[in-house]
């Protein structure tokens, strides 16, 4: 029997459990969790998205969806807008106050993947960058 560390599904399981722990907690005192962090780092690529395309795109269940952008827009850093083709439907658009959450949150960001990358140098960093976005790119579009 294999172990669990010869298991390279399980290792990348381990390192996105330990890079969202340590994201989680560079977002703690904002009350926020990575998964609104995700929703707002979309939101920036785009000039809004309907909730049902968020979901899609992120992979997050739409129930999850709603609470999120609720959370968001409790805080200011999202809005929901009626959609210009079709009334019954709601665009969720980054705000100002969104995009200025995010510029001290890109930092954070920066900061945990400079700590959980650590014992790679910047080619290894690079090389990992591009592999992964190879294995996720059809999840990504």
């Amino acid at each position: 029997m294999r172990g669990l560390h010869a298991d390279t599904g399980y290792l990348l399981y381990r390192l996105g459990l330990r890079s969202g722990q340590l994201f989680n907690a560079s977002l703690q005192e904002s009350g926020l969790r990575l998964r609104h962090y995700a929703v707002l780092r979309f939101l920036a690529t785009t000039e809004g998205a309907l909730q049902r395309e968020l979901s899609a795109r992120l992979g997050y269940d739409p129930s999850a969806i709603v609470g999120l952008v609720d959370d968001l827009e409790r805080l200011g850093f999202a809005e929901r807008r009626p959609s210009p083709e079709d009334r019954r439907s709601r665009i969720v658009a980054l705000t100002d106050e969104g995009r200025a959450f995010l510029r001290d949150g890109d930092e954070a960001g920066l900061r945990v993947t400079g700590e959980l990358l650590e014992p790679l140098d910047h080619g290894e960093r690079e090389t990992l960058h591009a592999l992964l976005l190879r294995i996720t790119k059809t999840d990504l579009r």
